[in-house]
């Protein structure tokens, strides 16, 4: 089954940090730009962090410039979020994505495969 699964999200404190991780099944993500999107509740589902397929090219929504970093290890066929300095505003479901083109920020553009997310909730 082809498939991406997201882990890492859970419970945090504001200040803390956390490392999700995007693991494909089935396929290999070495063709694929990686993207990492968010949906708070009640709000549009957004574009966080996309990385090309080499990782030589990443690219950042501006509320997360500088907080966050998203990596790729290829040999695990596993793309990685770091995620410091995390705000109550970061809380949200955190999807990954493949895309066999360009990285894109803009959740309209087409995808070929979403993950069903993982939830992260920043909260004292």
């Amino acid at each position: 089954q082809l498939q991406l699964v997201e882990s890492g999200g859970g419970l945090v404190q504001p200040g803390g940090s956390l490392r999700l991780s995007c693991a494909a099944s089935g396929f290999t993500l070495d063709y694929y730009a990686i993207g990492w999107f968010r949906q708070a509740p009640g709000k549009e589902r957004e574009g966080v962090s996309c990385i090309s397929s080499s990782g030589g090219r990443t690219n950042y929504a501006d509320s997360v410039k500088g907080r966050f970093t998203i990596s790729r290890d290829n040999a695990k066929n596993t793309v990685y979020l770091q995620m410091n300095s995390l705000k109550s505003e970061d809380t949200a479901i955190y999807y990954c994505t493949a895309r066999s083109s360009l990285c894109v920020l803009d959740p309209r553009h087409g995808m070929d495969y979403w993950g069903k997310g993982t939830l992260v909730t920043v909260s004292s």
